[in-house]
């Protein structure tokens, strides 16, 4: 590993996921794979329908673009997640056509999976006594489920009052031991590196440079379903900046080994209410100014990014654009997916809302080739969906409330009729 500050190494083999010398954040050096294009393509699509070992992850069958040892895997397997047209959706973003790349339907229900099966098979390669993490809930409950696969102890701190009930109910249930710390998210990683600093546990957020090794992957499998054409734009939401820094990594990597002939450009989308890395951008990236975060879409509110400066450099590599979307607007796209039959949470509607702000703002033309990360399940919050649903707004009606009706057949008819 070596310092991406003061360029110093580090051994892979470290329990370091930040340089001892200056608290750079470390990234994992390795060649690229010798394969190129095409042998590499159809080595890949060997492996494709394998049931059990490796093969079966839609993390590790990409092995020979990771930068990651494939032995003694913890796996469920992840991956394997569709790439699927919006529908009606692409409607309402303003897109000819539209496709999603739904992360939500990971084992965990999340894109923290394809992360997670990396860093903990490196946290029990290197017999760590136990794992750790920051989260505003997806992390926590991934870490939980491969901890306990792994039968390593887990810490996870968790901002109190701030996390979605299906996320914590997922920590709880694998055994993770549930910290509810009075602050924000911002103060949990602090604390969480703190730990990691004093008290010898494995550090398993993304500023791991494992973590990021396997949510590369992401975009590795997208491309493959695309048949290796790359898209003009994929967009994704961006929170603590660890998917914009490994899409980044993963293109730039895909083309240089000639699976890609072009580089699509990334959009990263953040909320209003936690825009740090939206307002670094308007300003060319000269300062990063951390925010009080607020915004309904608890995934993605993070004031401080511990990935910016290599999100930064993701953005740069792939001639992209940082933008933000009010709570609304990603509230307005959630229904829009829900209502397509694909459903997600709330911070994973950020990428289709950054998309229609960009179509109306001209940046995105309406027949781009698209393709919009969903980086989390509809029951991951299903208190937003319900409050959504029953209660109206200043600008339109309660969306699609549940009706209390007698127990008779006209009660029925009527309310076909209705609808």
């Amino acid at each position: 590993m070596r310092c991406s500050r003061c360029a110093a190494a580090v051994p892979a083999d470290s329990l370091d996921v930040e340089c001892p010398a200056c608290d750079g954040l470390l990234e994992l050096v390795a060649s690229l794979p010798s394969k190129r294009g095409d042998t590499l393509r159809e080595l890949f699509a060997t492996r494709r329908g394998a049931i059990d070992g490796p093969d079966a992850s839609g993390v590790w069958r990409y092995r020979e673009m990771l930068a990651a040892c494939a032995d003694d895997i913890v796996s469920f397997p992840e991956g394997n997640t569709p790439l699927v047209s919006a529908g009606t959706a692409a409607h309402w973003a303003g897109c000819l056509t539209l496709r999603v790349k739904h992360e939500g339907l990971n084992p965990t229900g999340s894109f923290k999976d394809r992360g997670m099966t990396v860093g903990v098979t490196h946290a029990r390669r290197l017999r760590a006594r136990a794992v750790a993490c920051a989260s505003t809930g997806n992390t926590a409950a991934s870490l939980a489920a491969y901890a306990a696969r792994a039968g390593i102890p887990a810490l996870v701190f968790i901002p109190a009052g701030k996390v979605a009930m299906g996320k914590l109910a997922q920590a709880l249930a694998y055994g993770a031991r549930t910290l509810l710390v009075r602050g924000d998210f911002d103060a949990c990683l602090s604390l969480a590196r703190k730990a990691a600093r004093e008290l010898g546990v494995y550090l398993v957020n993304s500023i791991n440079p494992y973590r990021l090794e396997g949510q590369k992957t992401i975009v590795l499998e997208m491309l493959e379903q695309c048949g290796w054409h790359a898209p003009d734009w994929i967009a994704l939401p961006a929170g603590n900046l660890g998917n914009t820094a490994a899409f980044g990594m993963a293109l730039v990597a895909a083309h240089a080994c000639g699976l890609i002939g072009r580089i699509p450009r990334l959009l990263a989308v953040q909320a209003d209410g936690a825009a740090p890395f939206a307002h670094a951008f308007d300003s060319g990236f000269t300062s990063l100014r951390p925010v009080t975060p607020n915004t309904v879409a608890t995934a993605i509110n993070i004031g401080d990014p511990a990935s910016y400066d290599r999100a930064v450099r993701s953005i740069r590599e792939t001639n992209g654009v940082v933008t933000s979307v009010r709570d609304e607007d990603i509230l307005d796209a959630k229904a829009a997916i829900d209502a397509a039959g694909l459903g997600c949470e709330p911070a994973s509607a950020a990428s289709v809302a950054g998309v229609r702000r960009m179509v109306r703002d001209g940046i995105i033309a309406p027949d781009d080739d698209v393709v919009c990360v969903l980086t989390g399940h509809l029951l991951k919050d299903p208190d937003i969906v319900v409050r959504f649903h029953e209660h109206a707004r200043e600008d339109r009606e309660a969306a699609n409330p549940p009706r209390p009706i007698d127990p008779t057949i006209d009660e029925v008819k009527r309310a076909l009729d209705r609808r």
